[in-house]
């Protein structure tokens, strides 16, 4: 959840106004700003103003007075960044009233030590008056000393240690006002210029008083650095800190969203803050204190902390991706830290990773994780609605494009392209992962959709199973194509498990066209059917219900199967035919034969108006019924002749069962066979493509029977 915020507009002259676009590595995106912009360059004119104004009250001081306050002056040449005259005089810029009181404060501060006692110091301390109170320190620290080089406490150590500890006590009193006012700056609506003003002053008449740096503080600290300048910028870590810790967050029993509204306010308060050090803040200290860099570093410090307190915690699927995304995306973009307006000041191209590398890669890892969660999830939800909507219910699949058609190849693919999407907006790694495991899942989930339908179908005899058979074909065809061309997905391995699949399905579908047909297909040569009493359209008639939805059907599978069935009827009507039946007198016999090519008509006729090519099976049945309609004995020996030239797969078992159907005797069946049968069994050109009667096994049936 990302939630852009306005901040607050800054009229500057001349300031660019398009922000420069973050680019970055996979974890985060560390953006390229380009060169500080006319607002610094504003504050520097202001500062130059105050350089003139202050050097010419300078120049009007004693020399004495100079000596006394050579610190401070070396400090105003380091705190004021000056341009040439030229460039001032072609800006021409004037110094703000404000500001200018703000020095004024500062230039009449009292530079010279008062020995007052530590409670009055101390008091001066608490009131913030911290210029006079540093000097009378000093002034007391000074003392101490000199009394010290002099042997005055030789006599009395216990007086120079208590002396001692008292201007180290005054001194860390200065310390924690220090930090106090630099904690308390972000607290208060308006920033107090004068009291950082002269936190400044302090700072650097404190640098100038003790100016050996590095050396390590005594026994004594007496004349020792107190490196406040560290402790301000410590307090500046201390104040973001808190100010972080400060964002409310609800808990999750609270708030289901907790998560994404905590980062929502987190990235408002902060910029609120980050829009008010560059607007106000900034200007109340020198240039060399780099004010804005200390300060967004520090947030950066704190933000990192509690990103990673936070990601210690318990998180969901939805919690995992407002952190990473949040992290990606929204920290250092023009949302939060690349916002237009508190560029240039607000630098991100040196901040360092705002998660560690192991931390990163352990939310990637559980954010997989509950992926796997959630896709598994969304299958289960695909499948249960398929069951509970559909299949239960018995609703007809809807027709588009004269195919079948079902949602599940759409369902699927928008789930794993919506999951690919958002973890694609993270990192490339982690779409590539997501595309592994949403594919995995499929994987897994498609034979589990293929045995629950089949377990459905095996349970009630529905009569939209052949519809939803061949819409999910359809959406299986579909599936493939669309991984294979929209995410570019190697499809070898889910083909095999959509060919077995499909398989299983045709199989079932044969089955399902046996069990419809076989009671019509029993009655062939019964005297019922011999006598006309079944019409002869009845099996074609049930076959065509049956297998009309092949229409429907993708190609080249629909076709596919349609060849399946119309081969399916004629060799099982062939196998009817071929049983050892009693002998037939020359009446039935002229009955059967005549049946029998009334049917074989019907059947082809409505298997090739359905879309069958399998017109090469047309001739069987009819030779057959030729052979036993034939009146003449001679002339049986040329259909057998055309039977086996148009059948070659046909076996010397298979034309002698047909002639005994016809009544011959063994040695008239032998004879005719050898007349008419010229290619043996074994002979590899009596197998082509289209086989017959090599699916008949002649033994079989007559062990049936």
């Amino acid at each position: 959840m990302s939630i852009k915020m306005k901040l607050s507009p800054i009229t500057v002259a001349s300031e660019p106004a398009s922000p420069t676009k973050s680019e970055g590595k996979e974890m985060e995106v560390a953006p390229e700003l380009g060169s500080p912009t006319l607002h610094g360059e504003n504050i520097g004119l202001l500062e130059r103003g105050l350089k003139t104004m202050l050097s010419i009250r300078k120049s009007k001081q004693s020399l004495k007075k100079e000596k006394k306050q050579e610190g401070t002056g070396t400090l105003r040449k380091k705190r004021l960044s000056f341009l040439s005259s030229k460039n001032y005089e072609e800006n021409k810029t004037t110094v703000p009233n404000d500001l200018e009181e703000v020095v004024d404060t500062i230039e009449t501060e009292p530079i010279e030590g008062k020995p007052l006692s530590v409670m009055e110091i101390n008091e001066l301390i608490q009131k913030q008056k911290l210029l006079e109170a540093f000097a009378s320190i000093k002034y007391m620290e000074d003392e101490t000393i000199a009394e010290r080089d002099a042997d005055k406490y030789k006599d009395n150590p216990q007086e120079f240690v208590r002396k001692t500890k008292d201007v180290d006590l005054l001194y860390n009193s200065i310390k924690d006002m220090i930090q106090s006012i630099v904690v308390g700056t972000l607290e208060h609506p308006t920033i107090e210029e004068a009291t950082l003003a002269s936190l400044v002053t302090l700072i650097a008449r404190e640098e100038a008083a003790h100016p050996n740096a590095g050396s390590t503080p005594g026994s004594d600290l007496l004349g020792s650095p107190r490196r406040w300048r560290e402790e301000w910028r410590e307090a500046i870590n201390e104040s973001a800190r808190k100010r972080v810790l400060r964002v409310p967050l609800a808990s999750k029993e609270e708030e289901s969203s907790w998560l994404d509204i905590h980062l929502c306010f987190l990235q408002k308060h902060l910029s609120e803050d980050l829009l008010k050090i560059k607007l106000s803040v900034k200007k109340c200290y020198p240039e060399e204190y780099q004010v804005c860099d200390i300060y967004v570093e520090a947030f950066h410090k704190a933000i990192a902390s509690h990103l990673q307190d936070l990601s210690q915690r318990v998180l969901e699927f939805n919690e995992l991706y407002s952190l990473l995304d949040w992290v990606a995306n929204t920290y250092r973009s023009e949302l939060f830290l690349g916002h237009p307006d508190l560029k240039p000041e607000v630098k991100t191209e040196n901040l360092s990773l705002l998660l560690t590398p192991a931390d990163w890669d352990r939310l990637k890892n559980d954010y997989i994780t509950s992926v796997k969660g959630k896709i598994k999830s969304y299958f289960g939800n695909i499948l249960r609605l398929e069951v509970t909507e559909k299949w239960e219910k018995e609703v007809h699949p809807e027709v588009e494009d004269n195919l079948y058609h079902s949602s599940l190849s759409f369902d699927i693919q928008t789930i794993i392209g919506e999951h690919m999407k958002i973890s694609g907006a993270i990192s490339k790694s982690l779409k590539a992962k997501t595309l592994e495991l949403c594919l995995a899942e499929l994987h897994e989930f498609i034979p589990r959709f293929g045995e629950e339908f089949m377990e459905w179908h095996a349970a009630r005899d529905s009569p939209v199973f052949v519809p939803y058979f061949a819409a999910y074909i359809n959406s299986f065809h579909h599936l493939v194509s669309g991984l294979e061309t929209v995410f570019n997905v190697n499809t070898e391995e889910l083909q095999k498990i959509l060919a077995s699949l499909t398989k299983n399905f045709r199989n079932m579908f044969l089955n399902k066209l046996r069990t419809k047909t076989q009671p019509l297909l029993k009655k062939i040569l019964t005297k019922d059917w011999i006598l006309a009493t079944e019409k002869p359209d009845s099996l074609a008639a049930v076959v065509s219900q049956f297998s009309k939805h092949l229409q429907h059907t993708r190609q080249p599978l629909g076709q596919e199967l349609l060849r399946h069935v119309h081969k399916y009827v004629v060799r099982e009507y062939i196998v009817q035919v071929i049983k050892p039946r009693r002998k037939m007198n020359r009446e039935t016999r002229q009955q059967v034969s005549e049946r029998m090519s009334q049917e074989a008509k019907i059947l082809n006729k409505v298997l090739i108006d359905q879309g069958s090519d399998s017109d090469w099976l047309l001739p069987a049945l009819h030779h057959i019924a030729n052979i036993i309609g034939e009146k003449k004995k001679d002339r049986i020996k040329e259909h057998v002749k055309e039977l086996s030239q148009d059948y070659p797969d046909i076996r010397k078992e298979h034309i002698l069962a047909i002639l005994m159907l016809r009544g011959l005797g063994y040695t008239r069946r032998a004879a005719i066979f050898r007349q008419s049968f010229h290619c043996a069994p074994e002979c590899p050109d009596s197998r082509g493509e289209n086989t017959l009667f090599d699916e008949i096994d002649v033994s079989a049936v007559i062990s049936c029977f």
